[in-house]
């Protein structure tokens, strides 16, 4: 476990060596679900996974921001010895390691944008309804379970039913989901209510034109989150580059493996000491 500046524990290990890449995992409130990903990195690189605070392994206690959350990081970046480490975030865990790059550019050499939903809240709307039309006859035990107070077996139902449209195979989105939810640590609601919605549009492109980090943008083509809401976070970036896989959904690492490996392996040996 490492201490945060304030004393809260953060879950932490390391795999695999080589140029170093730091993981930061979706959410907010849920935990690493990064084992297979850093399995198939590891004969390449350094690969660091974390558990956000108030989430799976690490402490569960607050407060919950997003600067507290990327003092977090750093705190895990200062615990492995690192004087600047590429950083990797998937769906909100993108929106925490862009910002630490905002906020810390002389920490980080590389960014990778997995998922994320780009800058504004446009994506939000057209997600709902391709949420609905991608859980098709599931939708309605999925609407009965998060309209009413649920026990822990409940919740870990409602995950993996969610979770499924996630996926562009439908025929395999269920025992993905299943991956994604073994093992099982207790979503923590608080956390995510308190950080689902901390984009600043105007503040937050301003400050993506002035980062020189070269940032890898990469998205599974079957989002359900529209990868158009990512097209101006695209154009902010001085030095970017984009990847769009066409038969994969949200969590490109489990749909399209050998692909998702491939590309960063390459990006994040490339020219890196």
């Amino acid at each position: 476990m490492i201490p945060a500046d304030d004393g809260c524990s953060l879950w932490a290990t390391s795999v695999g060596d080589g140029p170093s890449v730091l993981l930061c995992h979706g959410g907010p409130g849920l935990w690493d679900m990064f084992g297979d990903l850093a399995a198939s990195l590891a004969p390449a690189l350094r690969v660091i996974r974390w558990d956000q605070r108030g989430c799976g392994r690490s402490a569960r206690r607050g407060p919950y921001s997003l600067a507290r959350s990327v003092a977090d990081l750093d705190a895990v970046r200062r615990h492995f010895g690192l004087a600047t480490t590429a950083v990797l975030g998937h769906s909100w865990g993108a929106d925490l390691a862009l910002r630490y790059a905002i906020d810390h550019p002389d920490r980080v050499d590389r960014l990778c944008y997995v998922s994320g939903v780009g800058i504004g809240r446009e994506w939000r709307e057209p997600c709902r309804r391709n949420f609905t039309a991608r859980l098709g006859a599931d939708f309605a035990r999925w609407a009965q379970l998060n309209e009413r107070d649920r026990s822990p077996v409940e919740d870990r139902e409602l995950a993996i039913l969610q979770w499924t449209a996630d996926f562009a195979d439908r025929d395999l989105a269920a025992g993905y989901a299943e991956r994604m939810a073994t093992p099982w640590f207790d979503i923590n609601f608080e956390c995510n209510a308190l950080m689902d919605d901390l984009t600043d549009e105007p503040e937050l492109a301003a400050r993506c034109r002035n980062l020189t980090v070269p940032t890898l943008i990469l998205d599974g083509a079957q989002d359900i989150r529209p990868r158009r809401a990512v097209d101006s976070l695209a154009e902010a970036l001085p030095s970017v580059t984009r990847v769009e896989l066409p038969h994969v959904g949200h969590v490109p690492w489990l749909e399209g493996p050998d692909r998702v490996r491939d590309v960063l392996i390459d990006y994040l040996t490339s020219h890196r000491a």
